[in-house]
């Protein structure tokens, strides 16, 4: 017994979180992630970048080590 009434508020909940859709505030979404507008394509274009640089570092040792 008492767990119908803890099961029943829990449903409510549940059923409130599933349905309920508040307005978003895309521009204070777009604050909080820091967007400034970039394309997404520029940014990963960049690390590709950085990430070769890498690689070359890791490849003169290499071959120094020979």
């Amino acid at each position: 017994m008492g767990r119908g009434r803890a099961k029943a508020k829990q449903t409510k909940v549940a059923r409130r979180l599933k349905y309920y859709s508040p307005d978003t505030d895309l521009n204070a979404l777009a604050r909080e992630l820091g967007a400034d507008g970039k394309p997404v394509t520029a940014r990963a274009e960049e690390s590709v970048d950085d990430e070769s640089e890498e690689d070359d570092a890791y490849d003169r040792w290499a071959s120094s080590e020979n």
